[in-house]
């Protein structure tokens, strides 16, 4: 009979020191924030662009191809770059809280996009359908996403 010597357990992973978690956990609240900005920046450009575009076509035929076009694929974009920036967001920030971190700021430049600056300058006009339809989209969006990290149980971890 042999006696197999004892294998010692395995040492559990080393845990991050707290105050490098608590600073990663605040850059990716300042990443969060500054990519809600960034996709509000970048979808005000897109839809302004795409409404131009659309404003252009001379014919119905062409007009109601390249809107619906620029719709679908806008209203797309948005919602799939607003669950991005909210699971981001969660991931980055460890809270439930967390998608507000990127919608509070998409909201307010949103907002701002509709005012019209000292230059004259208005990014969303109130004939921009397509603006408006990204706009509601990602508001929806994130109100979804927000919800569901709110009221889904946390992740076993």
């Amino acid at each position: 009979m042999s006696v197999a010597p004892e294998q010692q357990p395995a040492a559990p992973p080393e845990r991050p020191r707290p105050a490098l978690g608590v600073a990663l956990r605040v850059a990716g609240g300042v990443v969060a924030v500054w990519a809600g900005v960034l996709a509000a920046v970048l979808e005000l450009i897109f839809a302004t662009g795409a409404w131009e575009l659309v404003k252009g076509q001379s014919d119905g035929l062409s007009k109601t191809l390249v809107g619906g076009s620029a719709a679908l694929g806008g209203v797309a974009g948005v919602v799939a770059l607003t669950v991005l920036l909210g699971w981001f967001a969660h991931a980055a920030v460890g809270t439930r809280w967390a998608a507000a971190l990127a919608g509070l700021p998409w909201f307010v430049v949103i907002v701002a996009g509709g005012f019209r600056t000292t230059e004259g300058d208005l990014a969303l006009t109130g004939d921009n359908v397509l603006g408006l339809g990204l706009v509601v989209a990602g508001a929806v969006t994130f109100a979804v996403v927000g919800f569901r990290q709110l009221v889904l149980p946390p992740a076993a971890r």
